[in-house]
């Protein structure tokens, strides 16, 4: 059974979390090549333009599943480099075909997202949550670590203070605090959740693909490198910019005051 229900409204790709009956646990065996080649196709759809991200049911993700750690079976059975192979050719495939996706992702946070669902929401990069989301982290209380990178992820969305927060307490945060905290941002009612992130998709893919994917591209670098870099980066990028049509078409509907028609070129 699929793991992720791929639904195509225009430039939108709305991809479900759908294992609804047990809260869309996460890091089955086959999960990381589901990612990855679903991932991939995206990257070479141009005309994708935006990803929702959302969960099937009550739950966005309630992490790795809990019953497969009890039984040590699949990613998490076997021998200590067994284990660890399980999380690089698996949990980390899917974690890095998520990272990867050229073209902005909207996480659409409909309940729970723990541990690796959490890191999974982080990924994205816009987090909309429902009244009904919650969010935590909380490995510990497992008796294990964030596996995922999640020491990685989050405290770039919140800050390394919170992150360690949430980490050492186990700790789970409801949407309000979620949003004060710069988590998520905005709450919204659970039964507006997913039009108001395909709205937000749309928005997005109405700007030109090639400076819309440039532009995730250069936001993602920006995290890693110093400023002589990013400038370098952008001058580059810019340049390239500048000889489309796209760019011709946005200076001239700004100029005669209509809506700009952008096609990719």
């Amino acid at each position: 059974m699929s793991l992720l229900k791929i639904e195509r409204d225009g430039a939108v790709t709305t991809l479900t979390i759908d294992r609804a009956e047990t809260m869309n646990p996460l890091g089955s065996p086959g999960d990381g090549d589901e990612f990855a080649r679903v991932c991939t196709e995206i990257n070479r759809d141009m005309g994708v333009a935006c990803v929702v991200l959302t969960g099937a049911g009550r739950a966005f993700s309630a992490g790795g599943d809990i019953k497969a750690m009890r039984e040590k079976t699949g990613t998490f059975g076997g021998s200590t480099p067994a284990i660890s192979d399980g999380y690089r050719d698996n949990i980390h495939m899917m974690l890095r075909a998520l990272h990867s996706i050229r073209v902005p992702v909207i996480a659409a946070v409909n309940g729970p997202a723990i541990g690796l669902g959490c890191d999974v929401a982080c990924l994205a990069d816009i987090r909309i949550a429902s009244e009904k989301a919650k969010f935590g982290v909380t490995f510990l209380k497992l008796g294990i670590i964030p596996g995922d990178g999640g020491t990685w992820i989050l405290p770039r969305v919140i800050g390394m203070s919170r992150a360690a927060d949430l980490f050492y307490t186990g700790d789970v945060i409801d949407a309000a605090t979620a949003q004060d905290w710069g988590l998520v941002s905005k709450v919204v009612p659970h039964e507006n959740l997913l039009d108001e992130a395909k709205a937000k998709a749309q928005k997005i893919a109405s700007m030109p693909p090639h400076s819309l994917r440039q532009s995730k591209m250069l936001l993602r670098q920006g995290q890693q490198i110093n400023y002589d870099t990013a400038l370098e980066m952008a001058a580059n990028t810019q340049a390239m910019m500048h000889t489309t049509e796209d760019h011709a078409e946005g200076v001239a509907a700004l100029i005669e005051k209509r809506t700009a028609e952008f096609k990719g070129q």
